[in-house]
């Protein structure tokens, strides 16, 4: 069976790997956002009590 023979697949593997843990991360690390996120203040909640019709 063809497919479980490592020579021709493991270099390709390890060739991937390389390029993907070499150049990709630099990319991503410089990816810039066109606008600056901010904080939103919490905002305090009212706490009302449930009259039930029944109760």
């Amino acid at each position: 069976m063809p497919q479980l023979l490592p020579q021709p697949w493991f270099g390709t593997l390890l060739f991937a790997w390389v390029v993907f843990l070499a150049f990709f991360p630099k990319k991503v690390m410089a990816h810039t956002f066109p606008y600056q996120p901010t904080s939103l203040k919490p905002q305090k909640l009212e706490k009302t009590s449930w009259n039930w019709p029944w109760a």
